[in-house]
């Protein structure tokens, strides 16, 4: 911060020809809200400068001072970009002014818009910054929804696929269970144009995704991307004979949660796939003393023991088994 900033604004005679404009709260305002003096003033110069249009160097730096005291007030931002584009400013600048004010507060709607809108003007030769960008923010909050989504836009317009798998892989290994890392693998090997496609990376994906579920049958995130590895390919999915073995595996051990292995062995059978003898002998292993003989029946009745917090859910799907049959 230049050391101007910290002098009042009317006491500084670069503004000295200006009239603030105050804020029309009406004659008898419900609420007045108690703003600091410095914020109020400020919002007062740029009031006056916003209404008379004022595209110059010091309107910008009055954006900026403004940005720092509220960096959420979009009009400021989007007066800021009307400025930048007047002035021709050097936007490789506004991207370190956008890293400045990201530190106080990153999950800002405007500032991620504003972000976008600079790299969208510089391209492509910016694809690498953003990506470093998005990976500090992430080291921070790995579920940090802006930027994933800031990353994923940069992959799609300005490039820089290469190493996004990679990326992936590492923060699984940090963290199996961050299941945003998850749907960015997913993004990548759905959306690059350097892979070939979701069919082209299927079995390298399920073999990595079935060593994954073996090390954590627990974590949900993984069943659900082996699911979407099949997507808009029910037959595909039946039929890949490490889809159902993975679930005999899990259910085989007495170390782990067995129901999500069982919700998927549901689904397939639902889905068409004829059981085995291994299958049946599987399952049973675990119904105790449950009186059911069908397959997909007895998979609800030990899910509703597993799995007791949606317990009323496996006793509906296995009513719409019954109404089926």
């Amino acid at each position: 911060m230049d050391s101007d900033d910290t002098v009042p604004l009317s006491e500084r005679p670069e503004w000295s020809d200006v009239v603030p404009l105050t804020q029309n709260d009406g004659s008898n305002p419900v609420v007045p809200i108690a703003y600091k003096e410095e914020f109020r003033e400020t919002m007062d110069y740029f009031r006056a400068i916003y209404f008379s249009d004022e595209r110059s160097p010091r309107a910008l730096r009055l954006t900026e001072e403004t940005l720092r005291l509220n960096s959420g007030n979009y009009t400021v931002w989007h007066f800021r970009r009307l400025v930048l584009e007047a002035l021709n400013h050097d936007l490789y600048q506004e991207l370190e002014f956008i890293e400045r004010i990201s530190e106080d507060n990153s999950k800002n709607y405007q500032l991620w818009h504003h972000r976008r809108w600079v790299a969208e003007k510089l391209g492509p030769d910016v694809a690498w910054r953003e990506l470093d960008f998005t990976r500090r923010v992430l080291s921070l909050d790995a579920k940090h929804y802006h930027a994933w989504s800031h990353r994923q836009w940069t992959l799609q317009a300005l490039g820089g696929w290469e190493n996004e798998l990679d990326y992936c892989h590492e923060l699984l290994e940090a963290d199996v269970f961050n299941n945003s890392a998850w749907n960015q693998r997913y993004y990548v090997i759905t959306r690059s144009p350097s892979l070939g496609g979701l069919q082209a990376m299927r079995e390298s994906e399920v073999s990595y995704t079935v060593k994954a579920i073996l090390a954590n049958p627990a974590n949900e995130s993984l069943w659900r991307y082996l699911k979407g590895l099949f997507k808009d390919d029910t037959e595909s999915w039946i039929s890949d004979p490490s889809v159902s073995s993975v679930c005999l595996r899990v259910l085989s051990r007495t170390d782990c949660f067995h129901g999500f292995a069982l919700s998927t062995l549901l689904d397939l059978l639902c889905n068409g796939l004829r059981p085995t003898s291994e299958h049946r002998d599987s399952v049973k292993a675990l119904a105790s003393e449950e009186p059911d003989t069908d397959l997909a029946n007895l998979l609800c009745t030990i899910l509703g023991r597993v799995d007791p917090i949606r317990a009323n859910y496996w006793a509906w799907r296995k009513s719409q088994i019954t109404v089926a049959m």
